[in-house]
Formats: C-alpha cells, sequence, structure tokens
C-alpha cells in the first residue's frame, strides 16, 4: 500500500516571520510518517529556517523549483546541491504557473528531476491540461506526452521514489475542481504511463497525488480513490489549521 503524500504548495506568500510562525503552529501536531508524509512547499527565502524549525518533527520541506546545474552563472536561480544541503526533503519542478510564465519545457523539468535525484532528494513532478485541451477530449493523450518526457532517462529504482502530482490547469486557483471521478481516471493514466515505460512493478510503487482547489472539505472524496496518493494543496496549506485538517482527513 502507497503512504499518502500530502504537501502544501505556498507558492509566492508569506514573509519570513509568518513562514516561523506557521511552523511553530503545526509541527507538534503533525501525525506520524508512517501515516502520511507531510510537506510544505516554501519560497527559496524561507527554507533554511523552516528546516531548522521542522528538525526532529514530522514537518517535511520542500522546495518550490531548483535550476538544473548545482552551481554556475545562473544568476537568481536556486542550487539542488544547496538546497540538499540545506536538508530539503521534496523539489516540485514542472508546475503550470513554472511552465506557463517562465516557459519551461518537458526538457528543463526531466533535467531538474535528474540533478534532484542526483542531490539525494525526490522530485513533485506536476503535470496537468488546460481547459482548452480538457475540452477537446485530450487530457489523456497531452498527459502521457509531459509524464514520458518527464521521466525520460531516470532509472526504475529513481520513478518508484517519484512523487507525480496531477493538477489540471484550469482546476488551479479557480474554485473549479475535477470531481474525485475524474482525478482518478487520469491519475490513473499517469499511472498507466509509467507501467508503459517501466513496467507493472514500478507504476504500483509512484505516489500520485491530484492537486487543484483542494480543501479540507473535499479531500477524502479524493483520498478514497484508488489511483490517487494524496494531495499537492495550494490556498488550504496556508493556514496552520487548514493544514493540519488536510492531514487529519489521511486518518
Amino acid at each position: 500500500m502507497r503512504k499518502p503524500i500530502i504537501a502544501g504548495n505556498w507558492k509566492m506568500n508569506k514573509t519570513a516571520a509568518e513562514a516561523k510562525a506557521f511552523a511553530e503552529a503545526v509541527k507538534g501536531a503533525i501525525p506520524s510518517k508512517d501515516i502520511v508524509d507531510s510537506v510544505v512547499g516554501s519560497p527559496a527565502l524561507f527554507i533554511q529556517e523552516l528546516v531548522a524549525e521542522a528538525k526532529g518533527t514530522e514537518l517535511q520541506i520542500s522546495a518550490q523549483n531548483c535550476y538544473f546545474e548545482n552551481a554556475g552563472a545562473f544568476t537568481g536561480e536556486t542550487s539542488p546541491a544547496a538546497l540538499a544541503d540545506l536538508g530539503v526533503t521534496y523539489v516540485i519542478i514542472g508546475h503550470s504557473e513554472r511552465r506557463e510564465y517562465f516557459h519551461e519545457t518537458d526538457e528543463d523539468i526531466n533535467k531538474k528531476a535528474k540533478a534532484i535525484f542526483a542531490n539525494g532528494m525526490t522530485p513533485i513532478l506536476c503535470c496537468g491540461e488546460s481547459l482548452e485541451t480538457y475540452e477537446a477530449g485530450k487530457t489523456a493523450e497531452w498527459i502521457e506526452g509531459q509524464i514520458t518526457a518527464g521521466l525520460s532517462g531516470l532509472t526504475d529504482a529513481q520513478v518508484s521514489e517519484l512523487v507525480i502530482a496531477y493538477e489540471p490547469i484550469w482546476a488551479i486557483g479557480t474554485g473549479k475542481s475535477a470531481d474525485a471521478n475524474i482525478a482518478d481516471d487520469i491519475c490513473g493514466v499517469v499511472r498507466a504511463t509509467v507501467e508503459k515505460l517501466y513496467g507493472k512493478e514500478v507504476a504500483e510503487k509512484v505516489r500520485i497525488q491530484y492537486g487543484g482547489s483542494v480543501k479540507p472539505e473535499n479531500i477524502a472524496e479524493y483520498l478514497a480513490k484508488e489511483n490517487v496518493d494524496g494531495a499537492l494543496v495550494g490556498g488550504a496549506s496556508l493556514e496552520p489549521q487548514s493544514f493540519l485538517a488536510l492531514l487529519e482527513a489521511v486518518k
């Protein structure tokens, strides 16, 4: 049985003081890692302090992005080696906002996945389709293409440890959400794509999250589905009590 993973993606929110207050409020109430992996995806500015706050607790810290080189003349980028040195566990890559606003390609995301694994961290690799693609009935084709390109050259062992987040772009920050059956169907497409590329054993190990207007009120519906192993959550992860309520839904 795959262990659920609930990851908050704070995006470009909070000050350093607010991030510290959040960690102080939740760290003593996080469920055991035996039950769920509880992750906060922080802006890079706050990662060092959050890792220090979370030390010795069940809370794990994720970066929201990184570059695919460890060092060099890449002004403004974040080194995966430096993140690993701080004690970061996960790195979110391929989020639709990175793809749309910063023009990241599947090739970029694949390079990042390899760099993250090379530095002992785990990628949370995002995929998802636009409303136009969804309404045209081309979601499965689109998702299969993103996953195939994103995983290119990764080993069986790496993909087994990977987290993949399906986030329909039309359901991010819009208040709309794919219902639990749609989420399960497309997470099933993700798993079937992994099986096609790596075999059934690997596909059964990879954890697949749903993301897109997930809230404490609806998360249980998604977690009850066969192919949904957790959630990547935006706005509902920003407040301590809401984040803890998301985790409690796993129990």
